[in-house]
């Protein structure tokens, strides 16, 4: 491909694309897709809604591509001076793997850009009716995820004897295993949220005892969140009044 005469400096754009909603992803990232040249896109988590959107001439779903393959193809098609958008699920700065990208883009000379997004932890507890931290239940969140391909070691059964609130994602196939691990009370609130926001949001609550059979029961295998803690609990025990409505 000629490099257009007059191009501004190659870029590429990462974008979240939000939880599922399409009406979640922001505004600049929404203008960024629908204006781009050329659309990389994070397969089946990214809702088709705002693939079919983008102008985009060429699309390419990311599945099962290697990272040599996509990188080649952002920067072919950002030397030629084309708007190459790279379109992740939720926010791309929470387990996006975009660092190992942006490394290569930049070795080859392109510049990039990141416009955050509507991680799926926002919208999971949107969907629970609650909020992560609560006065008097947990000042803290931690986001985690157990150990698979990419981990050798999680620490989910140290970061669970802190008492606060715990997000933990890539873990459906895991449940069982995850909750063995747990130090925290077996009697602590817990919800599995499956595709928070999408129009097949699927909600299940329990305990840590029994959160991976209700799951399990209620058919959720993949593309959920695990959430433990006092906020998920339908009474919140330990609830203070915040200083702000005082």
């Amino acid at each position: 491909m000629a490099t257009k005469k007059n191009a501004p400096a190659p870029k590429v754009w990462f974008v979240g694309a939000g939880p599922g909603d399409p009406g979640l992803i922001t505004v600049r990232g929404q203008d960024l897709v629908k204006n781009a040249d050329v659309l990389i896109y994070a397969g089946s988590l990214v809702n088709p809604v705002l693939v079919d959107a983008s102008r985009a001439i060429i699309k390419l779903d990311s599945w099962g591509m290697h990272l040599d393959e996509m990188v080649e193809a952002m920067v072919q098609h950002a030397k030629a001076g084309e708007k190459v958008v790279r379109l992740h699920s939720g926010d791309p700065s929470l387990y996006g793997a975009i660092v190992e990208q942006i490394e290569e883009l930049e070795k080859r000379g392109v510049e990039i850009g990141i416009v955050p997004g509507v991680s799926s932890l926002f919208a999971a507890a949107a969907a629970l009716g609650t909020q992560l931290t609560l006065r008097g239940v947990s000042e803290s969140v931690i986001v985690t995820r157990p150990a698979g391909k990419t981990l050798g070691e999680d620490q989910i059964g140290a970061f669970s004897r802190f008492n606060v609130t715990m997000v933990i994602f890539l873990g459906t196939e895991k449940l069982a295993e995850i909750t063995g691990k747990l130090a925290c009370p077996p009697d602590t609130p817990a919800a599995v949220v499956y595709h928070a926001s999408w129009p097949d949001q699927k909600i299940v609550r329990g305990t840590v005892a029994d959160i991976a059979a209700r799951a399990n029961a209620a058919g959720i295998e993949h593309t959920a969140l695990l959430l433990i803690g006092g906020v998920v609990g339908a009474e919140k025990k330990g609830h203070i009044k915040s200083y702000l409505y005082s």
